[in-house]
């Protein structure tokens, strides 16, 4: 009558990254102050196979002033957690996400008299 022919078997489907909500809940925590102290007024995320990246701008037409990047595969050697300025360099680098965002902590602190 007929050929059955079975599906092909994926060798290995690439994951994707993503950030748990405990992460994104920190990070949008920071981008929140930030947007109500009016550093910030946009943001944007990229959630592709080998990292996962928050990205905030001043303006929406300008590229972003910090990067917040999740890499995996680099959880055992630098640590997977990066903070990338807005000329590419990368400002902090960790294994812990609070350590990482430290920088941008203290930019929200203000001295009061």
């Amino acid at each position: 009558m007929g050929t059955v022919t079975p599906f092909p078997i994926p060798t290995r489907s690439p994951a994707q990254v993503g950030f748990e909500r405990a992460e994104l809940t920190r990070i949008l925590d920071i981008y929140g102050r930030m947007v109500a102290a009016g550093i910030w007024r946009d943001y944007a995320m990229d959630l592709g196979t080998d990292a996962a990246v928050f990205a905030a701008f001043r303006r929406a037409a300008e590229r972003p002033e910090f990067r917040i990047e999740k890499r995996p595969a680099l959880r055992n050697r630098q640590g997977m957690w990066a903070l990338i300025g807005e000329g590419g360099v990368v400002l902090k680098r960790g294994h812990e996400l609070p350590g990482v965002l430290a920088p941008l902590e203290r930019r929200l602190m203000k001295v009061v008299d």
